[in-house]
């Protein structure tokens, strides 16, 4: 096992059910339900910043890496010596035909055909060599790219909730997605590149000194010029690679949250908005992404003509040096190969900035997804195994905004096993006070706590794995059904499935879809009702079989018979577990030991169903207001 698959196992990452809790998979949300990412595209990358993360996160590959330099440098070198060694054929080629000429001698085609010989075997190595780098370069790049996406999937299930209410799923799904491809292929382009060129300048260098001093000084004028171009295209390009690479994102996320409230599009007639939204946001795509292909592909052009200049320049002068006897042909022939490849790794050198700048873009948002704040754990001080009693809520006050408080003072104490309603209007914070208890958010002050304890004496996990959930946004996966009832208990047997499915009220549809518990639920469940869908995920909940229940409005997309047959189920199942039920639905809530009627995050009136309809307060109001006809 490497060393990176052992830190992957000690992150906790599942490799056997990285399919079933894959990023949005069998997500459904409505449109623009989230903003694309900011455009801070104004602003330059944080170049060295983005690639120090970078090449620390590679650390583990350094002696691939190491390798690679050398059949690299290996490679360059033996292709630098074969134009040196070919010369010295062209000078015997160029002194026997002169020998002929004057009638004192001939070719010596042996000592060409092994100049020749040790050419090509120069060449082979030099081919061998740089197979050898790239086949490395390959699993290296690829192997981060690998590595990268599993951090980022280990990421998401420490970040806060926070954080995917404020990002733009397809902004993340781009990160995953585009932003790794760029990286993997700009890392691959880009580093054996830099290690050539950088190689073939100084060996060419070493090369032309050797030949000819005063015309290795003429062909050394090309570099202020080179080095001014590349300094000014490199510092106008990057901030548009950063802005292309932003944009990507925001289009990504406006697809992903359009297509899947397409219904919703279709149903207020918003095709012409949504269109004219996605224009926008392409145009801003194709405005950055012009400006920085533009820049990066203006430079070859321009490095070539500047090029073009220092060979004519070489040519001239190295004429006139054979012609008063100071170089021989065949050095002229090698020094003319050598300044078209001093030429091309200074162009190729042009072209990896643009591309190292693409390489930071791409390499610098992934890390600001990895280097994001995640939810705050400290060393758990008790664990759930043992937990049982009474959960009660102190004096807690909590803002999603510190300064605008939803939850003021809301105080409650729930027995062990006792079913809790919370109802009241839009907004009251019955939602609010799930998240808190399952601390998806903290508290801003006051208490939580389950059998004595807080709920921030817990590990994250650890409370959570108390709690089944069913809420009124089914979230289901493509896969079987039976391996979306499997959700609830990655180890239940086929029995136990199917008798949660029983239970649950989902048997009988489900043996009368076309495979049964095999039928395949497509990517959206399309092929399955809204009803079904729940029915699924109560299921689900069963099967988990925890000692608490959430249950958010678990009825509200079901006939009023099947409604009726649920609640039985759910009767059934609650007995001896603490269950809390948000619903506006308030027929579904009568047998509730206590119910809660919140206001503007604060308690108005407690009590059981009978209790508050004879009180006739706010209860009583709502309730009478759903049968009135």
């Amino acid at each position: 096992m490497s060393r990176e698959e052992e830190h992957d196992q000690s992150t906790g990452f599942d490799q056997k059910t990285s399919r079933n809790v894959g990023p949005n998979t069998g997500r459904r949300r409505g449109p623009m339900r989230h903003g694309g990412p900011v455009m801070s595209g104004e602003k330059a990358a944080d170049f060295k910043g983005s690639m120090s993360k970078l090449l620390k996160f590679m650390g583990r590959f350094k002696i691939a890496i190491a390798v690679v330099f050398v059949f690299a440098i290996a490679s360059t070198v033996f292709n630098i010596v074969g134009p040196k060694v070919l010369s010295t054929a062209t000078t015997e080629l160029f002194n026997g035909i002169s020998a002929k000429i004057a009638g004192t001698g001939g070719i010596d085609f042996h000592a060409v055909g092994a100049i020749l010989l040790t050419t090509l075997a120069l060449y082979g190595f030099s081919s061998l060599c740089m197979l050898i780098q790239g086949l490395l370069m390959t699993h290296v790049t690829q192997r981060t790219c690998y590595l990268l996406r599993q951090r980022i999937s280990q990421k998401m299930d420490r970040l806060p909730m926070g954080y995917f209410e404020r990002t733009s799923t397809g902004d993340i799904l781009s990160r995953i997605t585009n932003d790794v491809d760029t990286l993997g292929m700009t890392l691959n382009q880009g580093l054996t590149q830099l290690i050539t060129s950088i190689t073939t300048i100084i060996g060419v260098l070493v090369m032309m000194i050797s030949i000819n001093l005063p015309m290795t000084a003429i062909a050394l004028l090309v570099i202020p010029l080179s080095a001014v171009l590349v300094k000014v295209v490199v510092s106008r390009s990057q901030k548009y690679f950063r802005m292309q690479q932003n944009r990507l994102g925001a289009i990504n996320g406006q697809v992903e949250e359009t297509f899947s409230g397409q219904a919703v599009v279709r149903a207020f007639g918003k095709e012409h908005e949504a269109l004219e939204q996605f224009k926008k946001t392409n145009n801003d795509l194709y405005e950055s992404a012009w400006k920085s292909q533009f820049l990066s592909g203006l430079m070859m052009p321009v490095m070539n003509f500047i090029s073009n200049l220092g060979y004519v320049a070489v040519a001239v002068a190295g004429a006139l040096f054979a012609i008063n006897g100071r170089i021989t042909v065949g050095d002229i022939q090698a020094f003319i190969q050598y300044i078209k490849n001093f030429t091309q790794p200074i162009t190729q050198l042009a072209q990896v900035s643009n591309v190292l700048q693409q390489m930071a873009a791409a390499a610098e948002r992934v890390f600001e997804f990895l280097d994001a704040e995640e939810e705050s754990e400290e060393t758990a001080k008790v664990t759930t195994k043992d937990v049982h009693g009474n959960v009660e809520f102190d004096h807690v006050r909590f803002g999603y905004d510190p300064d605008q408080p939803i939850i003021k003072d809301f105080s409650a104490v729930v027995s062990e096993g006792q079913t809790i309603a919370l109802v009241g209007p839009t907004g009251a914070g019955k939602t609010t006070m799930v998240k808190l208890l399952m601390r998806f958010y903290d508290v801003d002050s006051g208490a939580i706590r389950i059998g004595g304890y807080d709920v921030r004496d817990f590990d994250r996990n650890d409370l959570r794995s108390l709690f089944a959930m069913v809420l009124q946004d089914t979230w289901l996966f493509k896969g079987s059904v039976r391996e979306n009832i499997r959700y609830g208990r990655l180890d239940a047997s086929d029995e136990e499935v199917e008798a949660a499915a029983k239970a649950a009220f989902a048997d009988t549809f489900i043996r009368t879809l076309p495979d049964g518990y095999d039928t395949e639920i497509s990517e959206d469940a399309s092929n399955i009702s809204q009803g079904q869908r729940q029915l699924l995920t109560i299921a689900r909940a069963v099967l988990a079989n925890r000692k608490m229940l959430i249950l958010d409005e678990a009825t509200s997309s079901v006939d009023t018979r099947t409604e009726e047959r649920i609640q039985m189920a759910m009767d059934n199942l609650m007995k001896g577990r603490t269950s809390f039920v948000i619903a506006h639905r308030l027929s579904t809530i009568r047998n509730a030991d206590l119910i809660l009627v919140l206001h503007e995050g604060d308690i108005v009136e407690q009590g059981t169903h009978s209790e508050l309809l004879a009180r006739g307060g706010a209860y009583a109001d709502l309730y009478n207001s759903q049968f009135a006809r």
